[in-house]
């Protein structure tokens, strides 16, 4: 009933037009409707009016006489129809406003600790369905609607206000599954009337506030100016965090990962996450100095941590909270991504054994675009990972901008209902409701494995950070925040006034839980710790790091001539009685005849022998992309389709004695997070060769985030390492500028510290070793490929299937087809253009040329080069490329070797625009680059 959940307040046409629906088919309306015309069946049965206003007993309303009768606005209103308001019984008005609460009662909620909530105008008042204070004492069987039974309407509207106008509001009635919409229904209506914790629950959430708050102010008060992004407001985020572990633990969940950016972080870190005090001060005192050997580190507000807990309830849980820059919200598919993995791998597919928890602020929620992506992706099968938690700290600011100027939505978390995720908004300073939130979003994404919203509205005590002034912005609310008072002193008041706890209580927590911190503190400053590292979890712990040795010489990939047979048999046979479109059709029989015939290999079927054989040595294989199964040139057709019933067929899947799991998803159309899902998922298992090819190598533009904070830069900064593989299609083929050049200059400008590979390449069966590399090193690189377009069918881009049974990734190709003592010039190239310089080169026969391929550009395989030059002892030496000269690799190469080779470039002028858009000037280009390397003109 999506069209119609906002007129609950019985607007009459709309109410009409679902009753129509409803008398043809009662299953065809929503759930809560149905309850609703089957009261309304009922009660006009038992009490409608004749025209007179006599009773008409046991007549129903289909049954009543129609009548033509204008009303007095108009409209012609049938007696007897929903549309006749005047005629409907007062029962049916007080079910229309249970559904009304039910509907819109959140916008009067009393979620907002520190100002007075807009009127939103949620029309939930007696008036509003035709009901007055003389109805009040008049019993319903409306009643019943949300449990209490038949009750005076004077009952039902103080259950209605305590329920859906409390502390909490709870939107849900956009559901559009039945069974989930009344699981939550009865949930909110019984549970959070009924919800008590018992004495040692109470004592549990006050212990969590308490080290919350005084965590906060024994910093505050030490380190006077230090930023640390403090949870000062927001405290109850511990509380609510303890409480969905604890929750979810008891409901099977034995791994959890989460993602927040920086505010809180440090709270998180040390009273949900088990990292010590002492470890936190020595940060702050900056009194050890950090061995750089590995990197050069973060801030101590954006680094990871892992720790082994043990819950009350004695379930031995991992936590693990992912490291994650100051790009807002940019780590939410990386933690998406890290949990499917833990979920394919080590739970066997079980998502009940692994969740996600996205902390939120709220301005980011709302104003960052790549929360709906990562949204979006929440049912799709290639990327589900059974249900996020999503918390937002709504402390109603944005860095410093007021949420009128933050969102054009009500709320920060409307993009929850794209997916038909409820949300819950709970008043921060209520700890008992924000622990009940969280122990109903536990079970609602235990038993339903869907995402979750739960918006907590609090406050920032301070500015941005600790030195920022807030009042030049927000003068008037930072008035009343600087006479509020804490989460913890408010619970404490509410525990003493109902007789829970002696206030003494209170008090011994927080003087014991001070002096515990004074005492670390003193241990650090005596004697300060050793710069902490963030361990690796256990399955990294076999790697190692890597050194500038191992990048010399690649190691053995070959592989034997029975595993290309059996992978090769895969690849070539299809299901009795599957019937493929006839150009299907034409490329298995290309593809049979490349392995058992001419025994040489194009790039497509390369490709697929490299994933196939990773599968045999009992590896997993995920690749990702827009149009990846079948590729973007339709070359690799990885899965084919019936044409009859489009059922799929997955080649590798019917691999014959493999242990290796292989995944290929067609990806929704994003780019940021989907690659950031991807290098998650690299994280996760080092035994996983993880690839996301984008539709075009200009695609990765809309994904720089991901590439800057994390794949270049995070093992520099955290420690992390990851073998992604990401395949950016590059070449300049008369395409324009928007899909010839994926900016390899771009990976060569971040490259350093061999911190990733970045590598162009031209043979298929070099390709077919790189992929293989990835996985056989004793170490993790992420690997950037300018792969090609026009060379996936190039007619000379074959390699014999002896390149596969032996050797290794060649960093460099030298030339073959020359004399070195007949070369005067030697031309160094990467990529298509090579094949565009050996076409010319043997057409117009020029032999003192020689041509050298760089198929890796970083780590530039620099002592390769100088060996390969050394035969051409009398030749000038140019670099050339397709790009324009400020693009490409030029400017990298300068960088590299301007002290020890001389060289000069051969490229398009300097250029704003990667190509040109004109097919003929690019012809004209492409030829006069490639005749001057020639010295054919």
């Amino acid at each position: 009933m999506d069209k119609f959940s906002y007129i609950a307040n019985a607007h009459v046409a709309y109410i009409d037009e679902l009753y129509v629906e409803y008398k043809k088919n009662p299953e065809s309306v929503d759930p809560s409707w149905k309850s609703f015309f089957d009261g309304f069946e009922f009660a006009i049965t038992q009490y409608g009016e004749d025209e007179n206003g006599g009773a008409l007993k046991g007549t129903s309303m289909a049954e009543a006489e129609p009548s033509t009768t204008p009303t007095s606005s108009g409209s012609l209103a049938t007696k007897g129809t929903i549309m006749d308001m005047e005629l409907l019984p007062k029962e049916i008005k007080v079910r229309a406003l249970i559904h009304a609460y039910r509907s819109r009662a959140h916008l009067r909620s009393k979620t907002n600790p520190v100002r007075e909530r807009k009127d939103r105008k949620a029309l939930i008042d007696l008036e509003d369905f035709g009901l007055d204070q003389q109805d009040l004492n008049t019993e319903f069987q409306a009643g019943k609607e949300i449990g209490i039974g038949t009750a005076k309407l004077s009952k039902i509207m103080e259950a209605l206000k305590t329920i859906y106008e409390g502390p909490m509001g709870f939107e849900y009635l956009y559901i559009r599954d039945p069974e989930m919409l009344d699981w939550f229904k009865t949930k909110v209506e019984k549970e959070a009337l009924a919800f008590n914790p018992s004495v040692e629950e109470k004592k549990q959430i006050l212990s969590k506030l308490n080290q919350a708050v005084v965590f906060e102010n024994f910093l505050h008060t030490k380190y006077i100016g230090q930023k640390r992004f403090s949870l000062e407001g927001g405290e109850s985020t511990i509380p609510f965090l303890d409480a969905v572990v604890n929750a979810s633990a008891d409901l099977g969940v034995e791994e959890f990962m989460l993602g927040m950016a920086h505010r809180g972080r440090l709270n998180v870190l040390a009273n949900i996450m088990g990292k010590t005090y002492e470890q936190i001060f020595s940060e702050f005192e900056g009194t050890a100095k950090p061995d750089l050997t590995m990197g050069d580190g973060d801030v101590k507000y954006h680094m990871g941590y892992s720790s082994d807990l043990v819950t009350p309830n004695n379930k031995k849980i991992h936590l693990k909270l992912a490291p994650n820059p100051s790009h807002l919200e940019a780590v939410n598919p990386v933690v998406e991504g890290f949990i499917r993995a833990k979920i394919d791998s080590q739970h066997k597919g079980d998502s009940k054994k692994a969740m996600a928890i996205l902390i939120h602020g709220d301005a980011a929620v709302a104003g960052q675009g790549i929360v709906y992506e990562v949204t979006q992706m929440a049912e799709l099968k290639g990327y589900n990972t059974g249900g996020t938690i999503h918390f937002v700290i709504n402390n109603q600011v944005g860095f410093t901008t007021d949420f009128d100027d933050a969102r054009s939505s009500i709320y920060c978390t409307d993009v929850a209902k794209i997916i038909d995720a409820p949300v819950i908004h709970v008043n921060g300073d209520n700890a008992e409701a924000v622990v009940f939130a969280a122990r109903l979003a536990s079970e609602f994404r235990q038993k339903f494995n869907k995402d979750i919203f739960v918006d907590m509205v609090c406050y920032r005590r301070h500015g941005h950070n600790e030195s920022d002034e807030p009042k030049f912005t927000q003068p008037s609310l930072y008035n009343i925040i600087s006479k509020h008072p804490n989460p913890r002193e408010i619970y404490v008041k509410k525990l003493t006034e109902r007789g829970d706890f002696d206030a003494k209580i209170a008090k011994q927590m927080d003087e014991e839980f001070r002096q515990l911190l004074q005492d670390r503190l003193n241990m650090v400053k005596e004697k300060p710790l050793p710069y902490q590292q963030t361990k690796f979890e256990t399955v990294w712990e076999s790697l190692r790091r890597s050194t500038p040795e191992d990048f010399e010489l690649s190691p053995e990939t070959g592989i034997s001539e029975e595993t290309i047979k059996v992978v090769a048999d895969a690849l070539t046979t299809i299901p009795k009685g599957f019937k493929p479109i006839k150009q299907i059709e034409v490329q298995l029989k290309q593809r049979k005849d490349m392995f058992f015939n001419s025994k040489s290999l194009n790039w497509a079927a390369a490709e697929l022998l490299a994933y196939g054989s990773l599968l045999k040595d009992g590896e997993t294989v995920r690749i990702t992309g827009q149009d990846c199964q079948r590729g973007t040139f339709s070359h690799r057709h990885a899965v084919v389709h019936d044409a009859n019933t489009n059922t799929p067929h997955n080649f590798l899947k019917e691999l014959k004695g493999h242990d290796g799991k292989f995944y290929i998803y067609n990806s929704l159309l994003s780019e940021y997070a989907v690659l950031g899902f991807e290098y998650g998922y690299g994280m996760a298992n080092p035994h996983s060769l993880t690839v996301w090819e984008a539709q075009f190598g200009d695609f990765a533009n809309g994904a720089q985030t991901m590439i800057d904070q994390f794949i270049t830069s995070g093992e520099s900064k955290w420690q992390k390492m990851n073998g992604l593989v990401m395949l950016l299609p590059h070449g300049y083929e008369g395409q324009g500028p928007e899909h010839s050049n994926a900016r390899p200059e771009r990976f060569l400008q971040l490259s350093a510290e061999y911190n990733i590979i970045v590598a162009n390449i031209t043979e298929p069966s070099n390709f077919f070793h790189l992929l293989r590399r990835q996985l056989a090193w004793e170490f993790r690189k992420p690997c950037v490929v300018m792969s090609p377009k026009s060379l996936l069918r190039h007619p000379k881009v074959m390699s014999p299937i002896s390149e596969f049974t032996n050797g290794r990734f060649r960093e460099i190709i030298l030339d073959t087809k020359t004399n070195p003592d007949e070369v005067k010039r030697v031309v160094l190239c990467s990529g298509k253009i090579y094949y565009d310089l050996e076409e010319v080169r043997e057409k117009e026969k020029v032999t003192d040329v020689a041509i050298i391929r760089i198929e890796q550009l970083h780590p530039l395989p620099k002592k390769q080069m100088f060996e390969a030059l050394k035969q051409y002892k009398n030749a000038e030496v140019f670099w050339v490329q397709e790009e324009p000269e400020n693009m490409g690799y030029w400017n990298y190469l300068l960088r590299l070797l301007y002290k020890e080779l001389p060289m000069e470039l051969i490229a398009r002028k300097n250029s704003a625009s990667p190509a040109t858009g004109y097919n003929k000037v690019h012809v004209e280009e492409q030829t006069a680059i490639v005749r001057k390397a020639l010295k054919l003109s």
